[in-house]
């Protein structure tokens, strides 16, 4: 029979200090909530996302009626932080398809980079200016016991979450009792850095760019975003089948009208790859690769970044800060290292129970094990796949995720929570990021993985002073 679940530590209270006294804004919010029936404005919440089709994956979009609250200092210094990151991880990416100066420099290998899933040896040389490659840059941001914002994950491919983030927050703003404290405002923020990143990518000698939102349709986990991403920015949404092919590009027929050629692409495929693992041009890759490569297309997010969004490479952001912009990282990552090349070593599998194991390629929380989760039946099962396959690892200290009052039948409990950072870069320097985001709860009593697509849930994240 397996063993019990050892207990888990607590975590940083994101509602009280250690005096028990209210952080700010907090105070003010539970008054205002004092009288309220936290069912039924849990139900109330439901209901407004969907008669508004708020959906992820098909399913409704769980949204937590108590928002998060970050004090505008605290979000101006982790924002700054973010921002540096960002700017770091463009000129990553800007040298591992050019010079790999870092490579040559040794801060990381040409074989970390190559075998990061995301990277793709045939566009080196090939990615084209202007715009930046990581136009849209999605931070897991988790809090440890201290206090301290640490970055668990970057997403540079095809980062969702923001739309989300804008529909939470109407729904708390429709359903929320007055009285409370009032945030910074994210809409329109949020389409107005968008429209502005996706226009950084026009190419040159366009003036007014045909922009249009490139999904997979319905059957994409986050067809919500892209819907209402191109309905708010008043662009088409197509898919592949309305691109029409062109040796200079691809064209679409905005309305059903004449073609146009199409300019700005901001896709949102799951397909992400512009080369299969034979080398040959995905169907998307088809569409755009060759305008994109030609200068005569602008691409939102680019191909290849996957390479930053590799779990082994997440280790070395702090080091590309200090040797792309000379600076200190003012956000620091979790920090994360492969689990062996070849065999773990016998350390590495006694210290399992202390650690976070996961896929170096993976997203959605799919294979990631907690060992102070685990029980000793699957610490073994984990110690044998180590041993078989230890290269397609990499590991991570434990850190116990910060605590936020949620609403569980009917009442607030505590429950852990993340939060999903969106930085939009418009050139080498300028980097802009939504004021909060959309933090990520885990419902479960305990549980630490927050993904949509682990059972979780979001909260709206205000960012108050």
């Amino acid at each position: 029979m397996a063993s019990e679940r050892p207990p888990i530590a607590s975590g940083f209270r994101e509602d009280r200090d250690d005096t028990g006294a209210w952080r700010p804004g907090y105070a003010e919010l539970f008054e205002s909530l004092a009288e309220a029936d936290l069912s039924s404005l849990r139900h109330a919440v439901a209901d407004h996302l969907k008669h508004r089709g708020v959906s992820f994956g098909g399913s409704p979009f769980v949204v937590d009626p108590v928002p998060r609250l970050l004090s505008g200092v605290e979000w101006d210094a982790l924002a700054g932080g973010l921002a540096q990151r960002a700017r770091a991880l463009g000129r990553f990416l800007d040298d591992v398809y050019g010079e790999q100066e870092i490579v040559r420099a040794g801060v990381v290998s040409a074989e970390t980079i190559g075998a990061a899933e995301g990277f793709d040896p045939r566009l080196r040389g090939r990615v084209p200016r202007p715009g930046a490659p990581a136009a849209i840059a999605g931070f897991d941001v988790v809090r440890d016991p201290g206090g301290e914002f640490l970055v668990l994950e970057d997403n540079l491919r095809t980062p969702s979450g923001y739309t989300y983030a804008l529909a939470a927050r109407e729904a708390l703003i429709d359903v929320l009792p007055t009285g409370g404290p009032r945030p910074r405002a994210i809409d329109p923020v949020s389409y107005e850095l968008l429209h502005r990143a996706l226009r950084a990518a026009t190419p040159p000698g366009v003036e007014e760019p045909l922009i249009v939102v490139l999904s997979d349709g319905p059957d994409n986990v986050a067809y919500f975003e892209h819907r209402l991403a191109a309905e708010r920015l008043g662009v088409p949404l197509v898919t592949l089948a309305d691109l029409v092919a062109d040796r200079d590009g691809p064209l679409v027929r905005p309305d059903g009208g004449e073609p146009r050629r199409v300019d700005v692409v901001y896709r949102r495929t799951d397909e992400d790859r512009a080369h299969d693992e034979h080398g040959r041009l995905t169907a998307v890759g088809q569409a755009l690769v060759p305008a994109w490569t030609a200068g005569r297309l602008g691409l939102v997010n680019a191909f290849g970044n996957g390479v930053a969004d590799d779990k082994l490479m997440h280790g070395h952001v702090e080091d590309f800060v200090r040797f792309y912009l000379g600076e200190e990282p003012a956000v620091r990552s979790v920090p994360t290292e492969s689990v062996a090349p070849e065999r773990p070593a016998p350390e590495m599998i006694g210290r399992l129970r202390e650690r976070v194991i996961k896929p170096r390629h993976g997203h959605g929380g799919k294979g990631v094990v907690i060992g102070a989760h685990a029980d000793e039946d699957e610490l073994a099962e984990l110690a044998q796949e180590l041993e078989r396959n230890p290269g397609r690892y990499v590991s991570q200290p434990t850190v116990t995720l910060s605590r936020h009052p949620t609403v569980i039948d009917g009442r607030l409990e505590p429950r852990h929570v993340d939060l999903r950072a969106f930085a939009f870069t418009f050139s080498d320097e300028r980097v802009e990021l939504i004021p909060g985001g959309l933090s990520r709860v885990a419902l479960e009593a305990g549980a630490m993985v927050v993904n949509s697509s682990q059972q979780g849930g979001g909260k709206d994240t205000w960012v108050i002073g």
